[in-house]
């Protein structure tokens, strides 16, 4: 049994959407955090439902705030409790997204993922896993859990962007080549973009690349 998600939404009404777009919060946040990028993008994505699920559990160190799964190093969790809540977690996501394009009435090929930081390991857990590829995948600040597993777990490989600062305290940078390697490896289709002097957060560049991105992959010119 999958649980329901809370979410917000911003765009047309729904069933009137020609794409959407999914932000998926990082940990200790919600979706509101990332909501708000719908208003310096919509102008340039007309027709484009912008929607922000909660994760499915309240963050251990920021109650205020949810988690995809707990972090063994910053809230004492064990490795094994991690993996389990990261495995739920996924099932809610997919169910979540199966919902949304029901709901609104379009086919995967009609859809971004659009993650940070937590939400960015999520997107790039499930989206490979699912049946049929979405349009694409903006991972910010992220990094590609069980790297290993992937090429034998595969079934859809949307293109890829990748976006990390190059002064990021929380995920290293280094992060994003060990990612790009290893979904290339697998088959994937990936871009990169190091924003320079940031740390862990959305610079101004990495948000234009990443609208560059998606206005491609959804064909909007």
């Amino acid at each position: 049994m999958t649980r329901k998600l809370e979410y917000g939404r911003k765009g047309p009404a729904r069933g009137q959407g020609r794409q959407v777009v999914v932000f998926l919060h990082g940990y200790g946040a919600d979706g509101n955090d990332l909501l708000g990028l719908a208003e310096p993008l919509a102008p340039h994505m007309p027709g484009t439902v912008f929607i922000a699920p909660d994760a499915p559990e309240r963050c251990v160190n920021n109650p205020m705030g949810y988690q995809w799964f707990p972090v063994p190093w910053l809230d004492g969790s064990s490795q094994e409790a991690a993996a389990r809540s990261m495995q739920a977690s996924a099932a809610d996501l997919d169910a979540f997204l199966d919902d949304v394009l029901a709901e609104e009435g379009l086919g995967p090929e009609r859809m971004i993922l659009f993650g940070f930081s937590q939400g960015t390991m999520m997107a790039l857990h499930v989206a490979p896993r699912r049946p049929a590829p979405v349009a694409g995948i903006v991972g910010f600040s992220g990094r590609l859990l069980g790297p290993e597993r992937l090429a034998g777990e595969v079934r859809a490989r949307p293109p890829v962007l990748l976006l990390h600062g190059d002064q990021d305290e929380v995920v290293p940078p280094s992060s994003l080549p060990e990612a790009a390697d290893a979904l290339q490896e697998a088959g994937f289709e990936v871009c990169t973009h190091v924003m320079k002097g940031t740390g862990h957060g959305i610079s101004p560049d990495g948000l234009s690349v990443a609208l560059a991105f998606m206005r491609d992959k959804l064909g909007l010119g």
